[in-house]
């Protein structure tokens, strides 16, 4: 956790230095020095957009998307309102993920506006300088590089080190009889990218550094009370493509790896961090870049109210949800400070409420406290939210649980997987955002 917090404290005054350069800014608070015309709509909402199942289905984009992009910025190509794409892919970098994203929606999308299930990564520093072992697929040695890791394995490489462990696929084994090659240095942490394209083998390899305490020259261990730290990102069991039903996602590859584990050894794999949506962290970030694109356009409202649009009631709604019950209980307390401290001029009250609930969270000392008090969840039905297969759901009835499709170690919750909206699309949300703000875009 501390290494969490360095990061983001890193993090925060890297970008704000960069904001405050480009905007003409002095001084730690977000205050409005230029001029901006009275005659322009300045917003105070912004948007977070979900990616696969939002804006495309696999390489495809969704119809609504594109035509809603070109609404949502002005002829200038600047956003209208301030934007950020929280995705929980991890297969690139967050620069080539803007990149995409401008070519599918036509409009410039920068790096500051994209959140990947990986990015908080850089905040283990802990594990920088250690051996680790990465899973996934696509430039994954290049990403664990740029996120601060400088001693890297793949599954490939244990794989050439290590040949007669990987047997499921007949045709892969090797002919003649192998040794391992000895200068692999001893793995010392896992972290786990992404869904991988040969899963028997990295089932297999994983499930062997485990049980091996990082050396797979060696035989399994069943006793080991515990194993290497675990560091996971994107928990989403499944995800839409172009295919007419939702495809297996990482997190159906952890409950493989999970359950695998336990069968072997009668015990729970645990791991050291889970990341990506539905965290709070997450949502707080892009609360965070949402304030910093309101900076750089010199817009002086604050920005009060997100609206996080999605396709997955276990990711995007519930992660929504939970950080909007963070707002609300971090106004609620701050409402009954200041009630407790005017009681306390006035003489009717002795003491003030101390603040040592579940909800006095670091983040706050170390990214600026959230402007906004709300965020709100609006599901759209072109993902994986289908509203013709799916348990029917509306304003007025509580989702009931049938099959939990979260991650095991996150509770089920109705309340938190039912969407303030249903929408049809992008579209469709982005209107409804505009009605519900009164906002007429410049």
């Amino acid at each position: 956790m501390r290494g969490l917090l360095r990061f983001y404290r890193a993090l925060n005054a890297l970008c704000y230095r960069q904001v405050r350069r480009k905007a003409g800014f002095a001084g730690s608070q977000c205050v409005h020095s230029g001029t901006v015309s009275g005659s322009k709509a300045q917003p105070r909402f912004g948007l977070l957009f979900d990616i696969d199942g939002v804006l495309v289905r696999g390489k495809m984009p969704i119809p609504a998307a594109k035509k809603t992009f070109q609404k949502l910025v002005n002829s200038q190509g600047q956003f209208v309102v301030p934007v950020v794409f929280v995705t929980n892919a991890g297969n690139c970098m967050r620069q080539t993920k803007a990149d995409q994203l401008s070519h599918i929606l036509g409009v410039p999308i920068a790096m500051d506006q994209v959140i990947m299930s990986h990015s908080p990564l850089r905040m283990f520093t802990k594990y920088h300088e250690k051996c680790v072992l990465v899973s996934g697929q696509g430039p994954v040695l290049d990403i664990a590089n740029n996120l601060g890791f400088q001693n890297v394995v793949s599954i490939d490489t244990l794989r050439e080190s290590f040949p007669l462990l990987d047997m499921v696929d007949h045709n892969r084994r090797p002919k003649v009889p192998s040794s391992a090659i000895a200068n692999l240095p001893t793995v010392e942490a896992v972290i786990l990218f992404g869904e991988p394209i040969r899963w028997e083998t990295n089932l297999q390899l994983i499930t062997d550094i485990l049980l091996t305490n990082g050396n797979l020259s060696g035989a399994h261990y069943n006793q080991m009370q515990s194993h290497l730290p675990l560091l996971a990102c994107n928990m989403d069991l499944m995800w839409m493509a172009e295919a007419q039903s939702p495809r297996f996602g990482h997190g159906t590859f952890l409950v493989c790896l999970e359950n695998i584990y336990k069968k072997i050894t009668g015990r729970e794999m645990k791991y050291e961090a889970l990341m990506g949506k539905p965290s709070e962290l997450t949502y707080h970030f892009a609360e965070y870049l949402i304030r910093a694109q309101a900076v750089e356009r010199n817009w002086t409202q604050p920005i009060t109210s997100l609206y996080a649009i999605g396709d997955n009631l276990m990711t995007d709604i519930y992660g929504a949800n939970l950080y909007n019950r963070y707002l609300e209980e971090r106004t609620r307390r701050k409402n009954s400070n200041v009630v407790a401290k005017m009681a306390t001029a006035t003489g009717t009250s002795s003491a003030l409420p101390q603040d040592n609930d579940q909800f006095e969270n670091a983040w706050e000392s170390e990214l600026a406290p959230p402007s906004a008090t709300t965020c709100k969840s609006i599901l759209v039905c072109t993902g994986v939210y289908n509203p013709h297969t799916e348990v029917p759901i509306d304003a007025n009835q509580c989702i009931k649980e049938t099959v939990f499709h979260g991650h095991r170690d996150f509770r089920f919750d109705p309340a938190l997987v039912e969407p303030g909206h249903i929408v049809q699309d992008v579209a469709d949300a982005v209107e409804l955002v505009f009605e519900a703000e009164k906002f007429a875009p410049p």
